[in-house]
C-alpha cells in the first residue's frame, strides 16, 4: 500500500481541527501554514471531507471549517477509503474473487492477509487518539516492534 500525499493531508488536516478544539471553525489557510499543505490542494481536500460528512464549513470572517462528527469516531481508514478508495487495492477487483493458478494459487490469501494487517491498524486509529498523541496499545506494540527491528537492520547500500 502506498500513503498518498492526498491521503496524509487529509488526515493531517482533521488532526490539526480536531487539536483546535473540533467544534470551532478553522481557517482552511491556517490549517496549510500550520501543517505545510499547498492551500489549493486542501482547499480541494476538504471539500472531500465535507462532502463524505466529516466536516462542516461556515463562512464569513469567523469561518472556516469544523468537525461533522466527533474525532473518536473517525478513522483512519475511513478518511483513506474517502479520498483515496480500498485500503489494498489488488488490479481494481473483489479479494474474494480472484483466483490463481500453480506457484501463485494463495497469492489471494496473502493480499487479504495484507488487507487484513492494514486495517488492524488503519481501522482501529481515529483522528482524536492522532490528535492526542495517545495511540492504541496494539499500534504501539506494532510500531515499537518495527522500529526495533529497522534499528537491527545494516544500512541499505544506495
Amino acid at each position: 500500500m502506498r500513503i498518498s500525499a492526498k491521503a496524509d493531508y487529509a488526515i493531517r488536516a482533521l488532526a490539526h481541527i480536531t487539536a483546535q478544539g473540533g467544534h470551532l471553525p478553522v481557517k482552511a489557510e491556517h490549517i496549510a501554514q500550520a501543517q505545510g499543505i499547498p492551500l489549493t490542494f486542501l482547499l480541494g481536500i476538504l471539500r472531500e471531507l465535507k462532502n463524505a460528512h466529516f466536516l462542516r464549513s461556515q463562512r464569513g470572517a469567523d469561518g472556516g471549517f469544523y468537525l461533522n462528527r466527533p474525532a473518536s469516531t473517525i478513522t483512519l481508514a475511513e478518511v483513506i477509503r474517502v479520498v483515496d478508495g480500498p485500503l489494498a487495492n489488488v488490479r481494481d477487483a473483489s479479494l474474494r474473487q480472484m483466483t490463481y493458478v500453480g506457484p501463485a494459487a494463495r497469492l489471494a490469501d496473502v493480499w487479504m492477509a495484507v488487507r487484513a494487517a492494514l486495517r488492524s491498524v488503519l481501522d482501529v486509529v481515529t483522528i482524536a487518539d492522532l490528535a492526542s498523541g495517545s495511540l492504541p496499545e496494539s499500534v504501539e506494540a506494532m510500531a515499537a516492534g518495527y522500529a526495533a527491528q529497522v534499528s537491527r537492520e545494516p544500512l541499505a547500500r544506495g
